[in-house]
């Protein structure tokens, strides 16, 4: 018998564990857990929105990734843990809380789930890990390759994706790291800064950057972690990315939604002198954790197109177009009367 098909069957009759349940990544995840008939338990702060739980038969736990307790009671029973904990806080002056919850956080998590024996450990990592290339889409044999230049939001990306596998290769832990290109689609409570933009440009107000990025359907990054704990290869990572296209062309699908206009489109150039300017006078004032300066606008444009054969060859990833992402985001937000707007460009 194939003691894979055997350990998985395993780990499904117990619940399973969705770390940052109230997140985008993570509501989803758990919503597609429960719908397929998996009993779910959920890890929240107490401050946490969970609107986005809304109809999610599951399971609710307090706990943090920095109380080792709270996480080894989460996890106790539990089959597999779908990790979607991160600070995505990449305009923080002081970078210390994105090492403490991205890295230190983790290691509490990995050593919680080994003392807890789970079988399982599906973690949201970020196309932010990969390497860069001259031409052509990189893949996941391309190791990172741009640490000089690297902020240290993503600093904190790769030392956290890099302690997961060093886990695997050690420890014989059981776990897959996704790396998940900018999300989209409906049920965006927070919502997120990405989604907030396209609503934007959905309503005729918004500005487009002229860069290209890569995208996934939030629907489609959960059905990828999913597939993951059923056939993924432990100490693999798998790039979750669909469409590499521009701010422009994504924006424009947003706008024609509602029937607006094609957004304006500022070029990069332009935008850096913005943020050159604003990022002077911040150190003049004082002013911390401002969201329009030049690390994010290099976040915006970073990653070129991304080799997604792996997770669909070896996964049975199937992603959705994604002018059908754009049509139920938009469709979504109006309907919900989508929260305010942002005049401030940022990265995810």
């Amino acid at each position: 018998m194939n003691p894979e098909v055997d350990n998985f069957a395993a780990v499904t009759q117990k619940p399973a564990l969705v770390m940052g349940g109230s997140g985008f990544v993570g509501s989803h995840i758990a919503r597609l857990l429960a719908e397929r008939g998996r009993a779910v338990r959920v890890m929240l702060r107490p401050t946490s929105d969970t609107r986005a739980l809304e109809g999610v038969t599951c399971e609710r736990v307090n706990g943090d990734v920095s109380d080792v307790a709270s996480l080894r009671a989460a996890m106790r029973g539990c089959g597999t843990v779908f990790y979607c904990v991160v600070d995505t806080r990449a305009w923080l002056t002081d970078p210390a809380p994105l090492y403490r919850t991205n890295v230190e956080g983790l290691r509490n998590a990995l050593d919680a789930a080994l003392d807890e024996g789970v079988g399982r450990f599906v973690f949201t990592s970020s196309i932010a890990t990969t390497g860069r290339r001259k031409a052509g889409a990189v893949s996941e044999a391309d190791a990172f390759n741009w640490w000089d230049v690297a902020p240290d939001y993503i600093r904190s990306r790769v030392e956290a994706e890099n302690l997961l596998l060093e886990y695997c290769r050690e420890r014989q832990f059981p776990g897959i790291a996704l790396c998940v290109a900018n999300t989209y689609g409906p049920r965006d409570y927070q919502p997120t800064p990405h989604g907030q933009l396209l609503w934007q440009a959905a309503t005729g107000n918004g500005m487009a950057m002229g860069c290209s990025a890569p995208t996934v359907d939030i629907r489609d990054a959960a059905e990828a972690a999913l597939l993951a704990e059923r056939f993924g290869r432990a100490g693999e990572r798998y790039i979750v990315a669909s469409d590499f296209l521009s701010q422009r062309d994504l924006y424009t699908m947003a706008a024609a939604e509602l029937g607006k206009k094609p957004p304006r489109t500022l070029s990069m150039k332009l935008l850096y002198a913005m943020a050159a300017v604003n990022e002077f006078f911040a150190r003049l004032t004082g002013r911390k954790d401002f969201k329009l300066r030049r690390d994010s606008l290099f976040l915006a444009e970073v990653f070129g197109p991304l080799d997604n054969s792996k997770i669909i060859d070896e996964l049975g990833w199937q992603p959705r177009p994604i002018a059908q992402t754009v049509h139920d985001a938009v469709a979504w937000f109006s309907a919900h009367n989508s929260p305010k707007r942002i005049s401030e460009q940022v990265t995810v």
